[in-house]
């Protein structure tokens, strides 16, 4: 049996209609006869979706329980008993309760699709795992359950289920999505108009990639090498020249006639290093095609028409722009050239846009050649091998009454001439094969000591040894150079290679990469320079060395990056070859200086958000929980005041309690206010003395009825360095808040022991708990758990308490109740035995 086929239905945000589609899907298919079952499906109570679920067979499903609470899960054993051709399964990303067959849902569905059965199912954008982090930065709301992104691209379909954001408000507005007392809540949070819109567009260009990937696998497993005009994928051919920036505006206009067109500049370089562009102006033309929204590419190929068409086939381009070529008229004699290339070989499905400029036809250097750096030292004992040697084997060989042969002697010259290219290059080479031939010419060959040759078989030796000097020479220069060029690309590749490390690593050191630059090149200093606009001064972002250069004119070598950023360098001039990696190292440096921007940004923008989602939650805390209580003391005083009733002694007392309950309640609140208050604004500072819990906890169990706690705390604890009154105001925070969440007839527990050097203190309940996700978001300020009643406070206590034990060195983290609840930790620092006071009086304990 093959394996199933797996189909999403992809939103943007719940509500959208995903297990809406899903079920009619399901309905469709059963009218076709096909055998449809309902794995899971979740309705929220959502009475449209609920009707759906009829005319299905729906699989019983698993019963869990944990932490003494039911749970229903899928149950993946019945599912492949039945074994139906058709399964729903409902919220793909969905973390199975603790206990059931697989974490996560995902995994149940592998089994399925694996026994053959095919899954129809759903998820939202915001559970993908890569788009987690910026689902949270756009929401503020941090994705618990995620779902690994190749998951659901192995799908077989991906049917987007979108909605306009305002249709979506609309249905949540009219209770079709969340139950009316969420709806308010849900509408200024999570569902506001801008975060529906970034969620899908987030969507939208996901599922936008995946096509492309699904067309680029299609076009590839058909050996389709024609362009498919799907949408305009716009190539800009560059050479380096001042002609760029008009040939990427061209490009830029033509895009922006038509909808989602795409720019792609491309810079094609020979693979042997010889080019005559501009490093200055690829820098600026880079940085000009990315502001344009467009992306910038370098390649490698030695006949760049080819190559140029084979990248723009590559990424299935539409349009390819040019420049009109800047040869001179004689310099075709050469070729057609690039421009009139492209357009021969292009085809039909690849227009060319040949763009005239101001460059056009006023000629173009020719790239001058490398040889290799042998040295000074290298280059002086080739030529002396060269020329010299030669004169001084002739003196020898002259000397001797019997020489070894005009055959031998050809061969010691040869030997000379190999040395001498080995040594210096290729023009010491040929200076000693001429040099050679001339002494071999005088010397040994008869008649000698004249530049006659007799025997045609001498001239023919003479002739043949020159020649052959020249291709050894000319060989060895060349096997000379390609090694010095790969020993240079495998530095360049390894310095490369660790610029692309630091960018996977994040590293943010900006000072270490510019010691880097320095190192590498053995400059004196390095600075990186930036001004606000072509007319401001230059300022030193950063710099390493003595004295780094304060402007690019200044140093002796200048690395633009961008129009108002550069690196200067001083200490010596580089050669032209190695500008290219100092290229990679500058942009390095500027993605550097960018990301400390951003994230200093970004932490400005955390700090606001905080700043305004507290004066959010303070407005929302004076607007109802503090006008409650002012309220009911008003209508308590007023009734009082009034001459129409005549109250009882009950009735008065009764009206009096009210007014002291409410007054206390105010102080409360407003004491938690100041409290979160000074916590944020750093000025809470703590007075550590030696303390015992036992003269502190009753004292914070004051307010709190005498039956709602119980108190356990041993006679044998050491001593805690705290701050009594700050300790006092945590505790009392903590156990109010317990005794709030606790049920009526079981009363909280307080209990200290000692672990190590440090003394916890546990608070421990027995409500209804917190799940793990949620343990953290408690201690935030305003915060209050689930649907705590309106009136139960601001949602501060816990907030102050834990700011209070940490401004003494403490801890505060909360912990599941065995059996159910949730239990409160405040670790505190125990004071050393040997420092305790008065060990000999006796210890007080209240209780």
């Amino acid at each position: 049996m093959g394996r199933g086929k797996l189909r999403i239905y992809l939103g943007a945000a719940p509500g959208v209609g995903k297990t809406y589609a899903m079920l009619s899907e399901a309905h469709r298919r059963v009218e076709r006869g096909t055998d449809c079952v309902v794995a899971f499906v979740a309705t929220h109570d959502r009475p449209r979706t609920e009707v759906l679920l009829h005319g299905l067979e729906q699989i019983r499903r698993r019963e869990i329980t944990y932490r003494d609470a039911e749970f229903t899960e899928m149950d993946v054993d019945a599912v492949l008993e039945r074994r139906p051709a058709v399964a729903l399964v409902d919220e793909l990303a969905h973390t199975n309760v603790p206990g059931s067959r697989n974490a996560k849902r995902w995994q149940d569905v592998e089994e399925l699709l694996a026994a053959g059965v095919d899954v129809i199912s759903t998820v939202n954008i915001q559970h993908l795992e890569s788009l987690g982090d910026v689902v949270e930065t756009i929401t503020g709301v941090r994705q618990r359950e995620t779902i690994p992104d190749e998951v659901v691209r192995r799908a077989d379909q991906i049917e987007l289920v979108d909605m306009a954001p305002q249709a979506l408000r609309r249905r949540m507005a009219h209770g079709n999505i969340y139950q009316p007392d969420k709806v308010d809540a849900a509408l200024s949070n999570y569902f506001r108009p801008g975060n529906l819109t970034a969620l899908r567009e987030l969507a939208l260009l996901w599922l936008a990639d995946r096509v492309d990937e699904y067309l680029q696998q299609y076009r590839g497993e058909h050996n389709i090498r024609s362009t498919w005009q799907a949408r305009e994928r716009i190539v800009v051919g560059l050479t380096g020249g001042p002609e760029g920036r008009t040939l990427i505006r061209r490009a830029a206009r033509i895009a922006a006639k038509g909808s989602g067109s795409e720019i792609l500049a491309v810079y094609i370089a020979r693979s042997d290093g010889l080019t005559s562009a501009s490093p200055k102006e690829l820098a600026v033309q880079r940085t000009l095609v990315e502001d344009l929204g467009g992306t910038f590419h370098h390649v490698i190929g030695d006949d760049v028409p080819s190559a140029l068409l084979e990248f723009a086939r590559g990424v299935n381009a539409t349009q390819i722009v040019l420049g009109s070529s800047r040869r001179r008229a004689w310099q075709y004699l050469f070729g057609p050239g690039v421009g009139a290339s492209v357009a021969r070989d292009s085809g039909p499905d690849l227009d060319v846009h040949i763009v005239t400029h101001d460059e056009a036809g006023k000629g173009r250097g020719l790239p001058g050649a490398r040889g290799a750096r042998l040295g000074r030292s290298r280059i002086i004992a080739g030529w002396l091998v060269g020329v010299v040697a030669p004169v001084l084997l002739s003196l020898l060989l002259t000397s001797l009454e019997n020489g070894p042969g005009l055959a031998n002697d050809v061969l010691l010259f040869l030997f000379l001439t190999v040395i001498s290219a080995l040594l210096g290059g290729l023009l010491p080479a040929l200076a000693s094969a001429g040099v050679g031939s001339l002494l071999l010419n005088y010397y040994f060959t008869p008649p000698t000591h004249t530049l006659d040759i007799a025997e045609p078989k001498n001239l023919v030796a003479i002739v043949i040894f020159f020649a052959v000097a020249v291709a050894v020479a000319s060989v060895v220069d060349l096997a000379a150079r390609r090694t010095h060029q790969a020993a240079r690309l495998r530095a360049e590749s390894e310095i490369l290679s660790f610029l692309a490390g630091s960018v996977l690593r994040g590293e943010t050191a900006l000072d270490a990469l510019l010691e880097r630059v320095r190192e590498t090149f053995a400059m004196e200093s390095v600075a990186l320079l930036e001004r606000r606009s072509d007319v401001d001064p230059w300022t030193c972002t950063a710099g390493v060395g003595p004295a780094p250069a304060v402007r690019p004119d200044d140093a002796d070598v200048d690395m633009p990056v961008g129009d108002h950023m550069a690196m200067a360098l001083s200490g010596r001039v580089l050669p032209a070859e190695d500008r290219r990696v100092l290229a990679a190292f500058a942009t390095q440096a500027a993605v550097v200086v960018d990301r400390q921007r951003l994230v200093g940004e970004a932490e400005q923008a955390r700090e606001l958000a905080e700043g305004n989602r507290i004066r959010t939650a303070l407005l929302a805390a004076v607007s109802h929980d503090l006008r409650t209580p002012l309220a009911g003391i008003k209508a308590a005083v007023t009734s009082l005041r009034s001459d129409d009733v005549a109250w009882s002694d009950e009735d008065e007392a009764e009206l009096l309690a009210g007014i002291e309950e409410g007054a206390d309640r105010l102080d409360h609140l407003v004491g938690n206010l100041l409290d979160m208050s000074r916590l944020q604004t750093g000025t809470v500072t703590p007075l550590i003395r030696e303390t015992g819990l036992d003269e502190v906890i009753p004292l914070a169990l004051v307010g709190v009825p005498v039956e709602s706690v119980e108190l356990d705390i041993p006679e044998s604890l050491p001593l805690v360095a705290v701050d009594r009154g700050l300790l006092e105001r945590a505790v009392a925070n903590i156990v109010e808040n317990a005794v709030k969440y606790s049920p009526a007839d079981t009363p909280v527990k307080v209990a200290a022991s000692t672990l190590g050097e440090r003394v916890e203190l546990r608070v421990t309940d027995r409500g209804t708990g917190v799940p793990d996700e949620a343990k953290e978001r408690i201690f935030e300020p305003f915060q209050r758990y689930g649907d705590a009643p309106r009136g139960a406070g601001v949602g501060l206590g816990l907030a102050v308490a834990r700011g209070f034990v940490e401004s003494m060195g403490g801890t505060l983290t909360a912990e599941d109740t065995p059996g159910g609840g949730m239990t409160m930790v405040l670790t505190l620092t125990a004071v050393p035995a040997h420092k305790v006071t008065g060990a000999g009086l006796p210890a007080e304990v209240t209780s």
